[in-house]
């Protein structure tokens, strides 16, 4: 006949469960690399990399021109979250490559900081009671934007990058949105914790009261309630026996970042740099032999252009006051041919060399027109019949650069099929999908 158990009683199974410990529970955290320092050097890191995206992304919206026509960036309420807007100048023309390239390498390197710095501080977010005080309260919430917003602000950029965006929605106003979001979050955060953050690298973990030392938990082994003033609140107070300093922690980090800024940041060279571009999109060998062996956004056939669209019977409209103009492909090779060394660079963060481009000048196209003086903006359709930014808007300051073409030929040849042939706009500085390919009209001055 088998053993039987003996049953536990109510009591002894009320002191069981209180014996387990809880997120809540300090103890539940026993890594012995958490701690204030180690949060501290995370969060400078961020502080720097963050204000630099915030930074270099508001300047992408300022290049996709939200204040001029509804038809380009989606950028919403041009009220006052659109204060910081201003014209986006065409020098020097590598800016927009500079710009975005960073806001995207950057972005891409600080994840492995970012999951860190997270892991480093979940304890708080369990710690209990949610609010202590005001003070507490404003950081427990600045807390919760700061890692929502930095989260999503993270995951729909890497999608935009990596897979051409699938998130629903549109992403350039579900991230633009999620910015100020984030930035409410991270501007809080930053008031309240940077002192404590300098106070630590500067000077270590303070003796607390009752003679706790540098380094070691706010609650003592064996005491609960919270953790006594002056003291390190992020170290376990129960650690597990070390196997990686903290520095070896940081130094992991950082080869992490390291790895992610290799594989990445040559999509945006040419040569070898960019074959080893692995993690990032356009990253591999250029497309295509010859004069067009260069990258591009999209092709043809994904915006379903056809042979018969662009063949003989193509004629670009150029629309202003002079009234309706239709000119073929040969009519604007016999006008006035200029060149400009330009690259391309998309919001995606990859980008091309400089390329040879000829053709029209826009200002010579706007005298065309009607505006023989001082040329206004150009509103610009494709012959797209899908994907986005089928129609775009360009400034006056961007009509007038005598950069600014029309082109018909890249490095001596005529364009391909997938770089725009017929005809394509080439504007110094500007983002890649201003750059409209397949030209069917013109109209300047005012729709």
């Amino acid at each position: 006949m088998p053993e039987r158990r003996p049953t536990r009683s109510l009591p002894e199974t009320l002191r069981t469960l209180r014996a387990l410990r809880t997120p809540a529970d300090p103890g539940f955290w026993r890594s012995p690399v958490r701690g204030a320092r180690f949060t501290a050097v995370l969060g400078v890191v961020l502080l720097v990399g963050l204000t630099l995206l915030f930074v270099t992304g508001l300047l992408s919206y300022a290049a996709y021109n939200p204040d001029l026509n509804p038809v380009n960036d989606k950028t919403p309420g041009k009220g006052w979250l659109g204060f910081y807007l201003f014209s986006w100048p065409t020098g020097p023309h590598w800016l927009y490559r500079l710009t975005q390239g960073l806001h995207v390498t950057v972005g891409i390197v600080l994840v492995p900081v970012l999951l860190a710095k997270l892991w480093s501080v979940i304890p708080r977010l369990f710690a209990l009671p949610p609010a202590r005080s005001v003070g507490h309260a404003l950081e427990r919430l600045s807390l919760l934007l700061l890692i929502g917003g930095a989260l999503f602000q993270f995951v729909t950029g890497l999608l935009n990058i990596q897979l051409d965006y699938l998130f629903p929605g549109s992403f350039y106003t579900l991230h633009f949105y999620g910015a100020w979001v984030f930035l409410a979050g991270f501007v809080t955060h930053t008031v309240l914790k940077t002192p404590q953050a300098v106070r630590v690298l500067r000077q270590g973990i303070p003796r607390g009261e009752g003679g706790t030392r540098r380094g070691e938990s706010g609650t003592p082994r064996g005491e609960s309630g919270p953790p006594r003033r002056g003291t390190d609140t992020l170290a376990a107070p129960d650690p597990l026996p070390a196997t990686l300093s903290r520095r070896g922690a940081l130094a992991m980090v950082g080869a992490g970042s390291l790895l992610l800024l290799i594989t990445s940041a040559g999509r945006s060279f040419d040569g070898p740099l960019r074959r080893i571009a692995l993690l990032t999109p356009r990253g591999g060998t250029d497309p295509g032999p010859g004069p067009n062996a260069f990258q591009v956004n999209k092709t043809a056939s994904a915006v379903r252009i056809t042979p018969a669209d662009t063949g003989e019977n193509w004629r670009l409209t150029v629309r202003g006051p002079a009234g309706e103009l239709r000119f073929s492909r040969a009519e604007l090779l016999a006008m006035e041919q200029h060149s400009a060394e330009l690259p391309i660079a998309c919001v995606e963060g990859w980008s091309t060399s400089d390329q040879r481009w000829r053709g029209v000048r826009l200002a010579d196209l706007a005298a065309l027109a009607g505006y023989p003086d001082r040329p206004p903006g150009v509103f610009v359709e494709s012959l797209q019949r899908g994907g986005s930014f089928r129609k775009a808007a360009l400034r006056d300051n961007q009509v007038r650069d005598g950069r600014s073409l029309l082109a018909l030929e890249v490095n001596g040849a005529p364009l391909s099929p997938d770089h725009g042939y017929p005809a394509r706009i080439i504007v110094p500085a500007a983002p890649g999908v201003l750059n409209t390919k397949w030209v069917e009209t013109l109209t300047f001055g005012e729709l």
